[in-house]
């Protein structure tokens, strides 16, 4: 056993014994986290404006601090541009991480001294949890990549700025920096397929061991190894046992992955965003990721259909139901103050906390009334294509209005990796599991108020062709799973 793993058991069976006590002791860690917060946070300007110095309790909270996404909370980013102290948090942050919104453009996320521990030693700690439950320590032995933005940084208001995972990269232990690939040279460049080609050429005669990113962009990665060697995955790279994935649900894109592996390897789920490192995955045998309650965040719970109301319902975790669909808010020593992330999350367990990422909050699909959401189509596409032996590439889905004749019906745009036999029956099946998931869906087409769903082929490489040609191809950029408008639905019609 070489020396890296030897030493990494007895620090994976402390930090996994660490997060068990944690994850019994959540709400009490959350107690402590939101006094914490309150206490800090008074002395900022934004405590002061909300008057933080009355805040005794959560329901004061709640009174003094409505809910703000980040269009919302620019104001107070802009100050910090400007240059000033204590805006959020205490001092200025130390990093903005730079991520693109799907209304406000570019948004600059703090980063603080107190909050960057959270970025990570929470990616740290799935792998130790990992390592600890299954004794597999040897891939901290081999090679290991992450396919993330470039960590060139800029500087707005004299805060270093740039993508998360271009931050997190300038704080990899020196310990795994002898282990990481590609080289900073090639991690910086900034268009994806060449900066692909670069890390094919770097890492195909390499001992890699684990493989980290957004599950399209590693599919791409494989491709282009195939490509280039005539191999499966498994025989370029034997020693390769640890698949780390986020951003996206892992199920539609789970087959072809391990088909392009060649064999079935474990994986590890995680939860990161800019505003936080929320949840990850702590067991290869429990269903859902392991809520990060101890890590300078405190958690908030709206019911994900009373989000857009001008009063919600507020919860705290001691009262989430498991099953239900929240909209995830979060407090930290960020400086983000009940701040709406944007995604939706629902609880597989609460003994310990569990949960299980069901979409967007912007994406979905109501022009009928319908309000059908990303956990919905993603369940009625990947059990169809379970049951017909299909692989899906890609997909999404818009309304398709008719102004004239006919009814009105969903327009999905999907890959196949291999096609459904047929088509027609293949879409059949698709409506029935959509109808049977969401009831208002189901009358509409009971009601013969739409037509059945209808499936639009996508050519070969479409929707890498789509992203590149609105400038998102690679780093952290996904395709929406629906769309309420037919924006994207109108650019993906060229490659059908």
């Amino acid at each position: 056993m070489k020396i890296k793993s030897f030493l990494a058991k007895p620090f994976a069976a402390y930090i996994n014994k660490t997060i068990r006590k944690g994850a019994i002791n959540a709400l009490i860690s959350q107690e402590a986290i939101f006094k914490e917060l309150i206490k800090t946070g008074s002395k900022t300007i934004f405590g002061q404006d909300h008057h933080f110095a009355e805040i005794k309790s959560y329901e004061d909270f709640k009174a003094h601090v409505p809910l703000r996404d980040y269009e919302q909370l620019k104001k107070w980013v802009n100050l910090i541009k400007e240059g000033k102290h204590n805006v959020l948090w205490k001092g200025l942050p130390i990093y903005f991480a730079k991520t693109s919104g799907t209304v406000s453009g570019v948004k600059y996320i703090p980063i603080t001294k107190d909050s960057i521990s959270n970025h990570i030693n929470t990616a740290r700690n799935a792998l130790l949890c990992y390592m600890s439950e299954t004794g597999n320590s040897v891939f901290a032995n081999g090679k290991m990549i992450f396919l993330s933005g470039s960590p060139e940084l800029e500087r707005i208001g004299g805060i270093p700025t740039g993508r998360l995972s271009g931050i997190v990269n300038h704080h990899i232990p020196s310990y795994l920096r002898t282990n990481q690939l590609p080289g900073y040279e090639t991690n910086c460049i900034e268009d994806w397929e060449t900066k692909l080609d670069k890390i094919v050429a770097e890492t195909i005669d390499q001992d890699m061991t684990l493989i980290s990113g957004i599950p399209p962009w590693v599919q791409m990665y494989f491709d282009r190894l195939i490509e280039k060697s005539g191999k499966p995955i498994k025989d370029l790279f034997p020693n390769f046992s640890v698949l780390v994935h986020g951003g996206v649900n892992f199920e539609p894109y789970k087959a072809k992955l391990f088909e392009s592996i060649g064999k079935k390897i474990d994986s590890i789920e995680t939860f990161p965003a800019s505003e936080g490192f929320f949840a990850f995955q702590d067991s290869q045998q429990a269903e859902g990721l392991l809520l990060n309650t101890d890590s300078g965040i405190f958690f908030e719970f709206v019911p994900a259909n009373e989000i857009m109301n001008e009063h919600p319902t507020r919860l705290s975790l001691k009262d989430v139901k498991i099953g239900e669909n929240y909209a995830l808010v979060v407090s930290s020593n960020a400086g983000l103050w009940a701040y709406n992330i944007g995604d939706t999350v629902k609880f597989v367990s609460t003994n310990p906390y569990r949960l299980v990422v069901t979409g967007r909050i912007k994406h979905f699909i109501s022009a009928f009334g319908e309000h059908v959401i990303g956990e919905e189509v993603e369940y009625s596409l990947m059990k169809a294509a379970e049951e017909e032996g299909v692989q899906i590439t890609e997909f999404t889905v818009a309304p398709m209005i008719q102004k004239s004749e006919g009814k009105s019906f969903h327009e999905w745009f999907v890959e196949f990796e291999n096609s459904p036999v047929d088509i027609k029956r293949f879409a059949d099946k698709v409506d029935n599991n959509l109808r049977g998931k969401n009831i208002y869906y189901n009358d509409l087409i009971s009601g013969q108020i739409l037509q059945p769903l209808q499936i639009r082929p996508v050519k070969k490489n479409g929707f890498i062709d789509y992203m590149k040609s609105v400038g998102k191809l690679g780093g952290q950029n996904k395709v929406p799973r629906l769309s309420n408008d037919r924006n994207v639905a109108e650019q993906l019609e060229k490659y059908l």
